[in-house]
């Protein structure tokens, strides 16, 4: 069974590890040594990430099957592209799952929970960015009712590459 819970500034050498990780196994094999190790030690050192956790605006969460922990999310608030303009939204910056849980439920229970917190907050929409040459990624953000609405260039290493923004709307209960 999957759990999932609210990562604190202890965790975050355990988040960063897992983010660098996951970033390697879902990106390395499609993109050259170079502009991995470019973005791998400039921009998702194992110390900037570590700086992320517990900083304001961001919310990490943690899953684990069983005592092993099994994939993350980091939520960013404040932080809307022009195209959402000022309604209250909330970014969905990182979900990964670690490569031996893909398809035992982690992505699913991660999404339920964002989901959740989006809607405590008060969220119209929650938003992300993907990379529109993963298509697992995007068919699993379409499925949980995503949709594409605008693009913007993500550098990975020299290497300008295109996301996909991608958004859902909030339906609050109130």
């Amino acid at each position: 069974m999957i759990t999932i819970r609210i990562a604190t500034i202890n965790d975050a050498e355990l988040i960063a590890d897992i983010s660098r990780q996951t970033f390697l196994d879902t990106f390395a094999s499609q993109n050259t040594t170079e502009n991995i190790d470019k973005f791998m030690n400039e921009t998702f050192s194992k110390e900037a990430l570590m700086k992320e956790v517990g900083t304001a605006g961001n919310i990490f969460l943690l899953a684990y099957d069983g005592n092993e922990p099994v994939g993350y999310v980091r939520m960013r608030e404040n932080n809307n592209p022009p195209e959402l303009g000022n309604i209250v939204a909330i970014e969905i910056a990182r979900i990964y799952a670690t490569v031996n849980s893909i398809g035992k439920g982690v992505g699913k229970a991660l999404m339920q929970k964002c989901i959740e917190i989006a809607a405590s907050k008060m969220a119209t929409v929650i938003w992300l960015g993907v990379w529109e040459e993963n298509h697992r990624a995007i068919d699993f953000y379409t499925q949980w009712g995503f949709e594409k609405f605008s693009t913007h260039v993500f550098m990975l290493g020299d290497d300008p590459q295109t996301d996909w923004l991608m958004k859902k709307t909030i339906v609050n209960a109130l």
